[in-house]
Formats: C-alpha cells, structure tokens, sequence
C-alpha cells in the first residue's frame, strides 16, 4: 500500500468489509472523511465512507469520559450470572481481547451473522466436504454452479476478480469458462463473461432446493429417476448439468452460506458437497462456501484458534463449551438465560437487537438504536483508523489492515482489555 502524503490518497487498500479482501481500493482521506476513488463497489463504499458522528463515550444517553464507560461497563460484568457477547464484525486483535473477557466472566460468544457459517460447519463437522480456494478459482475453474445463491448481491466484485480476470497461471483462458445459476437467477450482469456471454440460469423456487440438492447428488451418483421434474425442473435439465460437470476438468460449486435461510439447510449443503465428493470419482471438483462479511469468518478463526470451536461458545462452567443451538445469541434472550448483553462491532454500524437487559454496546461510530444502550463506547475501525488483520473467506489469507486517518478514537480491543482489567 503506498501513500500519496500531499494529497492524502492511498493506494491498493485492504478492505476488511467484504468476505474475498479486495486489496486494490484507492482512498482518498480528508480529516476524519473516507472516500473511495476507485474499486470500490456496493459493500466497500458504504464501509468506507460511513461519517464519523460519535466521539465521546456515553451512559443511558449522557456523554461520559472513556474510564467511566469503561467503569459502568465493568460494574455489569460483575453482576451478570450469563452475559452473552455478540456482533462481532470485527479484526482479529479486537476478537481475541473479546475472548480474554469473556473467558474471565464466564460469558457466551456468539456472532450475530452465525447461522449461514453454522450450517456449513454442521456439514463439515459430520461428513466433510472438499474444499478449495478463491486461489484456484481464479487460476483453475472451468465450470463455476452457484447454487441458490446471488453472488454478487454479497460480493460484488467476485467474478471481476476470480471469475473474469486477465491472466492465469496456467496459461487458462478464463474468457472461455462456463457460468451456472442452479436455484436462483443473477441480481446483475457480473456473472456475464468479457464478450458478452450471459450465464445458464436454471430457476426454481427456494422451497424446492433441498429437492433438487438431492436430485443433483443422485444424478452425479448415477441414480436413474422416474421422475420427468424436481422443483419445477426438468431432470433432463438438471442431467445435462451434471454432464457438463462430469465433462469439466475443474468445476466448483459455490454457495453464499446467509442466503440458504431456511429450516434444515445444513443437509441442502451436506447434498451439494456429496454431489461434488462423487464427482471427484471421474474429474476435479471442489466445493466453495461463500462468507465472511463484515468479520465474521474472521471471529470463527481467531474462536477457533483459542477454544477449539468456530462460535457459539459458552464459558459460564469455566471452560469453552460449543453448542450450536443452545449458545445461540437469540434463543439466550428470548427465553431469559442471558442477564447481560455486549455487543462488539467495530466495522458495521449495524445495532444490536433491542433488550430488556443491560446493553453494552462496543462499536463503531455512527450506530442508531432503537433504544438507548446501557453503555456505548465508540470504537475506530480496523483499517481505517487502526491496523489489524482480517481473513479472508476460504479461510486460507490474513490480509493486513492498515490505519489511514487518526480521528481519536481507540480500537475495541483496547476497550475490551480495559474493561478485563477493571474487574
């Protein structure tokens, strides 16, 4: 990243805003203001360019210096039997000093955009899957199926980057590739290749997914079925799919984890990843789960690293227990377990759900609530104000995060290691 002091422009920045790391913006800073000059797209602009509002911490509304936040957010850890932490969209520093605190006062952490990341890991955990990496798609894949998802709408600019780029290593014409949607037509036409191409679109409606999942699976097996349609589909459709697959010598089948939200999802998945292990009996195949907005796979990690477990980890008996149902942020406070909650997120503004508990909100400048938290400590924001780290979607980059402006505030990590100190 290089920096262009006079005018106060920077090059090639990370952002830490979007699931693939885009590494190529160009930022123009002026005072505590953020603007995208070029590269940006509908996730990275709004990140960048979200106004700095609030400075000064706050108790029940009232404008408070740091220490007394940080005092009055302590003194609730303290009377709370089962607090929960969640939000999470943030860096790797500020989830690790999350941890500490929640390890020290028996608390739950979870993450707000859980539940897409948790039906992968459910398919993981019990029949595995294989995986690969936005890497290899971008130097290897011939035939990309997107399965009930809209790419883009989450990541703008994936087929820019890894679908439609230039160059390969491998001497691969990525013009020549071949683009899928299974379930779900394209919001947009990023999907469409260089000369004008537009992607096979083979609708139905999202109740049917699981069923045709299944069939898929079934077809690449080399099931034969009596039925003429699945979901609305033609099977003769869905067969020349799965020709076309078997024809490939490198396919990848591509989901967005948030956008299959519907009950039991997890075996929708599990079907689409044992589809893709039969495949591998005659070709290449790999599986692509899509995630990783605002942080989220970031936290898994870094949760990962210290307790064994992604998310949705309770310590209130002293050590890391992982449950995906019963550590669930919503159901802790819908049924009255939870008497505390803490919300950190220091890259979205995005506010936490509105409680009847004591609420302690540590996070970016600019959150609106519904109602006033019990406290409300504003917080900079990992590669904009501070430096840090992110991880990228595929779980296999760090990208580096660096500070472009100083508009004083501190970084989550520091309040929350504060707040583990005062108790």
């Amino acid at each position: 990243m290089t920096d262009n002091t006079s005018a106060k422009v920077w090059d090639n920045v990370p952002s830490p805003f979007c699931g693939i790391a885009s590494d190529d913006l160009k930022i123009e800073v002026s005072g505590s203001s953020v603007r995208v000059l070029a590269n940006g797209d509908a996730v990275t602009i709004p990140g960048f360019e979200q106004p700095v509002t609030d400075t000064a911490p706050r108790i029940a509304g009232k404008p408070v210096s740091l220490a007394e936040a940080v005092q009055r957010a302590a003194a609730i850890l303290k009377d709370a039997r089962l607090p929960v932490f969640s939000g999470f969209g943030t860096d790797v520093n500020d989830t690790r000093a999350a941890l500490a605190l929640i390890d020290k006062v028996h608390g739950v952490f979870d993450q707000a955009r859980a539940g897409g990341g948790v039906r992968n890991l459910l398919v993981l955990a019990d029949s595995g899957w294989i995986a690969t990496t936005l890497a290899e798609v971008k130097n290897r894949v011939e035939v990309l199926l997107v399965f009930g998802s809209d790419v883009e709408a989450a990541f703008p600019r994936f087929f820019e980057r890894f679908v439609w780029n230039k160059e390969t290593l491998f001497g691969q014409n990525p013009g020549q590739r071949e683009v899928i949607y299974l379930g779900r037509a394209p919001s947009g036409d990023a999907a469409m290749s260089p000369d004008g191409r537009r992607p096979q679109v083979i609708e139905c409606a999202p109740e049917h997914l699981p069923e045709l999942a299944a069939v898929l699976s079934a077809l690449v097996r080399g099931a034969s079925l009596q039925a003429e349609t699945a979901g609305g589909v033609p099977v003769a459709v869905l067969e020349g799919v799965v020709d076309r697959l078997k024809r490939s010598s490198y396919s990848v089948v591509t989901w967005v984890a948030g956008q299959l939200d519907f009950p039991h999802a997890d075996l929708t998945v599990q079907q689409v990843c044992q589809a893709v292990t039969a495949l591998n009996k005659e070709t290449r195949a790999a599986v692509l789960p899509l995630g990783g907005q605002d942080g989220d796979r970031t936290a898994s990690q870094v949760c990962a690293w210290l307790t064994g477990y992604p998310t949705r980890v309770s310590f209130a008996r002293g050590f890391p227990e992982y449950d995906p149902y019963l550590n669930d942020t919503a159901r802790l406070l819908s049924e009255g377990e939870a008497d505390a909650l803490v919300w950190v997120s220091s890259l979205s503004v995005a506010p936490p759900p509105a409680a009847e508990l004591p609420t302690v909100v540590i996070g970016r400048s600019g959150m609106q609530f519904d109602k006033e938290p019990a406290v409300y400590i504003p917080v900079g924001v990992p590669g904009i104000d501070h430096a840090g780290h992110m991880y990228r979607c595929d779980n296999v980059v760090a990208m580096p995060l660096y500070p472009l402006r100083d508009c004083g505030l501190t970084s989550a990590a520091a309040v929350l290691a504060a707040i583990e100190q005062s108790l």
